[in-house]
C-alpha cells in the first residue's frame, strides 16, 4: 500500500528563530493526532539539525531542500548527502523546477545527486514536471517522461522503490493557477504508467506521486481524492502551521 505524504518546501524562506518556532508550533498542533498520512518539512540547509531535535520525526519527516552531487571535497558552499544524514534528516527534495531552472541542473547532476542521496540512506522527493510552453506545445507528456527516465531509470528495482515523486506543473508554482483536479490526475496516472514499463505494476503502484502545484487548503482534498494523487509537495502555504495543518487534513 502506497503511503500518502504531504511534504512542506519551505524554500529561502524563514530564519534560524522563525523556522524553528514554525516547526514547534506544527509539532504542538500534531502531539496529540495521528495524521491520515505521513508529513515531512523540507527546510534550508541551516536549520536542519535544529528542527530535527525541536520535533518529534516519528510522526513529521525532515527533508533538506537539495545536495550535492559531490561526496566531499573542495567544493566551496556545498552540502554533501552525507552531511544532511548526518542532521538526523531523512528525505533531501531534488530536481525542483527551481533548481533546474536558475541553477542549471541537469538530468545527469540529478542522476548522481539521487544515487548519493541513497547511498546515505535519504529518502529521495524527486520532482518532475514542465513549462507553460511544453504544456501548451502539447510535449508536456514527453518532458516528464524523459525527465523520469534520464534521471532514475538507471536505478534497481531495489533503489527506485525508495523514490517519493512529486509532480510540479511549472505553470502552476506561484502563480495562482493551479491544474485542475483532472489534468493531475490525468498527469499522474501517466506518469505511473512509465514507471510500470520499466519496474513493473507493483513497483509503479507501490510508489508515491505527489501533486506539487499551487496547492492549499481550498483545493488540496479534491487533489487528494484523485486515486493517483497521494499528497502533495507544498510551497507557500507550508510556511503557515495552520494553512499546512488544514492541507494534511484532507486525508
Amino acid at each position: 500500500m502506497r503511503k500518502k505524504i504531504v511534504a512542506g518546501n519551505w524554500k529561502m524562506n524563514k530564519t534560524l528563530q522563525e523556522g524553528l518556532a514554525l516547526a514547534k508550533e506544527l509539532n504542538t498542533i500534531l502531539a496529540n493526532e495521528t495524521p491520515n498520512c505521513d508529513v515531512v518539512i523540507g527546510t534550508p540547509f541551516i536549520h536542519l539539525a535544529s528542527v530535527v531535535s525541536a520535533v518529534d520525526t516519528h510522526k513529521i519527516g525532515v527533508a533538506a531542500q537539495n545536495c550535492a552531487d559531490k561526496e566531499a571535497g573542495a567544493y566551496t558552499g556545498e552540502v554533501s548527502a552525507a552531511m544532511v544524514k548526518s542532521t538526523g534528516a531523512g528525505y533531501v527534495i531534488l530536481g525542483h523546477s527551481e533548481r533546474r531552472t536558475y541553477y542549471g541542473e541537469t538530468a545527469e547532476t540529478l542522476k548522481t545527486k539521487v544515487e548519493l542521496a541513497l547511498k546515505n540512506n535519504l529518502i529521495p522527493i524527486f520532482c518532475i514536471g514542465e513549462v507553460l510552453a511544453e504544456r501548451e506545445s502539447n510535449v508536456h507528456f514527453e518532458v516528464v517522461k524523459s525527465q523520469i527516465i534520464d534521471s532514475l531509470f538507471g536505478l534497481s528495482a531495489a533503489d527506485f522503490s525508495k523514490i517519493i515523486l512529486a509532480y510540479e506543473p511549472v505553470w502552476a508554482i506561484g502563480t495562482g493557477k493551479t491544474a485542475t483536479a483532472a489534468q493531475a490526475q490525468e498527469m499522474h496516472a501517466f506518469i505511473r504508467k512509465t514507471l510500470a514499463s520499466k519496474y513493473g505494476k507493483e513497483i509503479a503502484d507501490n510508489c508515491s506521486i505527489l501533486y506539487g502545484g499551487s496547492c492549499n487548503p481550498g483545493n488540496a482534498k479534491e487533489l487528494f481524492s484523485n486515486p493517483d494523487v497521494d499528497g502533495g509537495l507544498i510551497g507557500g502555504a507550508s510556511l503557515k502551521a495552520a494553512d499546512f495543518k488544514a492541507i494534511i487534513d484532507a486525508f
